[in-house]
């Protein structure tokens, strides 16, 4: 099924699209969210990271030279500047088909090349009673891309993390929508700001929020 909230036929006019892909089974996904290392440039060690760059040419996906995450601060006002480094995805992770499923739909519901360039960076927050998890520290922003794809693979024992998109940071959003495991928001980064809510238990304990979050370009230097 295919939720089609805003496109055109130019690549660069896409506004945003939500798609669910029945085709991806997330289960073969869930091991590789347990042992991210915890991302050490925000605080609270509530969030964990790991991210790659990829080459997509056709079908096949090949795993680029590693390099380290930029923005600047007028994309992200809390890390920006700052040369951020990473642990790569795990070679098994992208080797797995589910998960070449998943950046292949990116690439072509977007729209792009069949030979691109593709950041995914694979995100774990993690909340508590005493410690809220919160997905987008630096609040309603731009990644500084052309395209994104936010794609829910879980959510366990939360409440809130409600994904909102803006024309403008003053204004009201256009979208708020849950992204609940399998669906794939697929935004227009030089179009919309984004932003998502934070998370809390929904009962004692802890606990998780996973997706990945695609780029085009990847934002990752040499």
């Amino acid at each position: 099924m295919q939720t089609l909230l805003g496109t055109t036929e130019s690549p660069y006019s896409i506004s945003f699209a939500l798609e669910k892909v029945d085709s991806i089974k997330l289960e073969g996904f869930k091991r590789f969210f347990r042992d991210l290392p915890v991302d050490p440039y925000i605080k609270g060690k509530y969030r964990f990271r790991r991210l790659s760059r990829l080459k997509v040419v056709g079908n096949v996906l090949t795993k680029l030279p590693h390099g380290y995450l930029f923005q600047s601060k007028q994309y992200n006002p809390l890390v920006g500047d700052i040369r951020r480094e990473f642990a790569e995805l795990d070679d098994a992770l992208v080797e797995l088909d589910e998960f070449k499923k998943l950046v292949l739909e990116f690439r072509n519901y977007s729209k792009l090349d069949s030979a691109v360039e593709i950041g995914v960076h694979q995100i774990r927050t993690i909340c508590s009673p005493n410690n809220f998890g919160n997905p987008a520290p630096e609040g309603i922003h731009r990644d500084g891309c052309d395209f994104i794809g936010i794609f829910s693979v879980y959510r366990e024992n939360i409440e809130g993390g409600e994904t909102h998109l803006y024309v403008a940071k003053k204004e009201k959003p256009v979208l708020k929508k849950v992204l609940n495991p399998g669906e794939l928001l697929l935004v227009n980064d030089r179009n919309f700001f984004h932003f998502t809510t934070p998370i809390k238990p929904m009962s004692s304990g802890e606990g998780t929020r996973d997706v990945f979050v695609l780029t085009h370009p990847s934002l990752l230097h040499d």
